[in-house]
Parts: structure tokens; C-alpha cells; sequence
């Protein structure tokens, strides 16, 4: 899906700057890419929020800056850990019609049988690199269990081969797996109390 941003360039000294944009509500970032110059800039931090939640960091995101629209990516982001603010935001410019690398989130998919019988399912690889065209980039990629037994995994072999993108991972990298439940054994307690030693007993003399 395409979004498009306005975007407006901005001044790199003083380092004040990006202090007074976050004041004004503006996030400061910087463009780059496939033939175009690094240009610092900034955004609406209102507007840039509601695109990521809606579309998705893998979107494409059309930057309108100074009469022309830049296809970009979302190459990386900063955000305050403390009150959620936005600090820094990097755009990747691409080029529509070339195949580029991004992490896609594995969203596991349907009821594992193993997990009814009372297996355990746990899940060990959480992204897989996808390769595909801008426009056709998934934010996720959903993966099927509901074959798992107990005793069963499956591993980025075995996903089905996808129209849109191709998976760059290591096929051998395992995604999830079914085991048995761990059972914790309670400690074996002797049924017979030890007799007790009896303090100042008497000892036979020599």
C-alpha cells in the first residue's frame, strides 16, 4: 500500500533545531537512497503516527517534498521509551520496480492438535527476511500449525511458496514446535521417620 507524507527540509545546525521541531509537533529525519541526496527533513508527528499504525512500517510512502513525490521506505525509526515520542526518522528511497530486503513479523496461524493433547507449542523464530518488489512487501507472514502433532516443528522449509515475495532466511531456521509438557516430580519422601538419637544415653563401660 502507498502512503503518501508531506515532508518539509530542514536546517542541521543548531542541534536546538530538533528540540524545537518535536516542540512543534515535527518528528526530524532524513531521506536517502536510490538517486537521491541525503536531505535532512522533518514530518508531521501526528500524521506520520497514524500512517505507521494504519499501513505498517513496510508500506511504501511516497515523501512530498518541494513539488516531487519520493517512493521510500521506512529504513529505521527512534522513539522515546519513556513517554512514546517520536525522536528520529530514517527514509530509504527505492527504486518501484527493484526487489528489496525487509524484516516481515511470523504470525502463527490455526490450532495445533499436539497443543489439545497437551502439548506445549513454542514459538522460536519471530521475523523472516522477505525479498520483494516495494509495493508488494508484507508486514507479516502468516504461518499454519494446525498440523503439529506432539513431537512435530516446522521450519521456514516447509512455508508454502509465496506470489508476491520470496523468503531469504535460512530454510533450516525453525519457526515453532510442539513438545511434551514438562512434569515436575515431586521429591520421594521415606515413609519411615529416622529414629531419633537420644542425647545423654548411657554407654557401656569398657
Amino acid at each position: 500500500m502507498a502512503v503518501t507524507l508531506k515532508v518539509e527540509k530542514r536546517a542541521i545546525r543548531p542541534r536546538s533545531i530538533r528540540k524545537q521541531l518535536r516542540i512543534e509537533g515535527r518528528v526530524p529525519g532524513v531521506v536517502y537512497g536510490n538517486d537521491v541526496e541525503n536531505t535532512s527533513l522533518s514530518v508531521d508527528a501526528m500524521a506520520l503516527s497514524k500512517a505507521i499504525r494504519e499501513n505498517g512500517a513496510n508500506a511504501v510512502y511516497y515523501l512530498e517534498l518541494e513539488g516531487k513525490k519520493i517512493p521510500t521506505l521506512v529504513h529505521d525509526y527512534q522513539v522515546d521509551t519513556f513517554n512514546g515520542d517520536w525522536v528520529h526518522v530514517e527514509f530509504l528511497a527505492v527504486d518501484m520496480s527493484e526487489e528489496t530486503e525487509v524484516e516481515a513479523e511470523i504470525v502463527l496461524i490455526g490450532d495445533a492438535p499436539g497443543v489439545k493433547a497437551g502439548g506445549v507449542l513454542t514459538q522460536t523464530l519471530y521475523n523472516v527476511v522477505v525479498s520483494a518488489t516495494p509495493d508488494k512487501l508484507p508486514e507479516t507472514v502468516e504461518v499454519d500449525v494446525s498440523g503439529l502433532e506432539i513431537g512435530d516443528s516446522i521450519s521456514v522449509a516447509d512455508l508454502p511458496k509465496f506470489e508476491d515475495f520470496t523468503i531469504v532466511t535460512e530454510a533450516e531456521e525453525q519457526i515453532a514446535s510442539v513438545t511434551e509438557p514438562e512434569v515436575h516430580e515431586e521429591p520421594e519422601t521415606d515413609g519411615e521417620a529416622a529414629e531419633p538419637e537420644v542425647i545423654g544415653e548411657d554407654k557401656e563401660e569398657a
